[in-house]
């Protein structure tokens, strides 16, 4: 009872904290008043609607999501693999390591720049996607390996389990959370890091095209409208990403003990 109760108490916080930011951009408008320099929160809100109605706006919303989470899952395979190699091999952490703290450092924007000499404008977002999250599953999953306790590892052996069941029983259990921290990180940072790409790379049919054409036109009402598609899809994102992590946990966790009872 307690915990519903806090549950609900947190749910209305939420919704006054976002009502007192609402009044308060709309104070800024009444305070700016000019709408080429800030729109209220209604007429932004209005562009939403108007745009969200149109055949035009899920087609570019589609494009956008569909090639920024294929370089997202594209980083999550990629770096898992390499993950795996390099726990094995200090040759090939030493070979890897380099490059991964390159592509951290280095601005979004120097990548988009230096891959629009090979990649065309509708494949960018993709490249950039899986480029900031490769290194960011890589050192997690890695760090999650080396963490794994040997002495279950030498109990695998001596009992003589097969491969599959110590993968299943001790590997992935051990790694998963790593993973999974990594994936939650992961996802925000490559799903700003394709918009800003498209801002330069304006591909046809591209949320980062349309808020480029807002600023060239000087359309403030639309710059707005989609900055608040970019915020409301990456919430939505994330909170599928949370939910099916959680429901893959919990099915491993099933797996696990199932195996145990065996």
């Amino acid at each position: 009872m307690k915990t519903s109760t806090t549950s609900h108490n947190k749910k209305w916080i939420q919704i006054l904290v976002i009502a007192l930011w609402l009044l308060l951009w709309q104070g800024a408008y009444y305070a700016v008043g000019e709408d080429l320099l800030l729109v209220s929160p209604f007429s932004a809100l209005r562009r939403v609607i108007e745009l969200a109605v149109s055949g035009a706006f899920w087609h570019i919303v589609f494009g956008s999501v569909a090639r920024i989470l294929l370089g997202f899952f594209l980083g999550l395979l990629l770096g898992t693999v390499i993950a795996a190699a390099t726990a094995r091999s200090q040759a090939l952490y030493a070979f890897f390591s380099l490059p991964m703290s390159i592509i951290k450092a280095t601005p979004v924007a120097s990548f988009v720049i230096l891959a629009l000499v090979w990649i065309r404008g509708a494949n960018l977002s993709v490249f950039i996607a899986f480029l900031m999250v490769l290194p960011l599953i890589w050192s997690n999953v890695h760090e999650g390996i080396m963490q794994i306790d040997e002495k279950l590892l030498e109990m695998a052996t001596v009992y003589r389990l097969p491969r599959s069941a110590i993968l299943k029983n001790i590997t992935v259990p051990s790694v998963l959370p790593y993973f999974l921290s990594a994936a939650k990180v992961g996802l925000g940072f490559s799903w700003k890091a394709g918009i800003a790409g498209e801002v330069i790379a304006i591909p046809a049919a591209a949320i980062g095209t349309q808020l480029y054409n807002a600023k060239v036109y000087l359309e403030t009402t639309d710059l707005f409208a989609w900055t608040a598609v970019i915020i409301l899809l990456s919430v939505l994102l994330e909170k599928l990403m949370i939910h099916g992590i959680n429901t893959l946990a919990k099915r491993l966790n099933r797996l696990a003990e199932q195996e145990v009872r065996k």
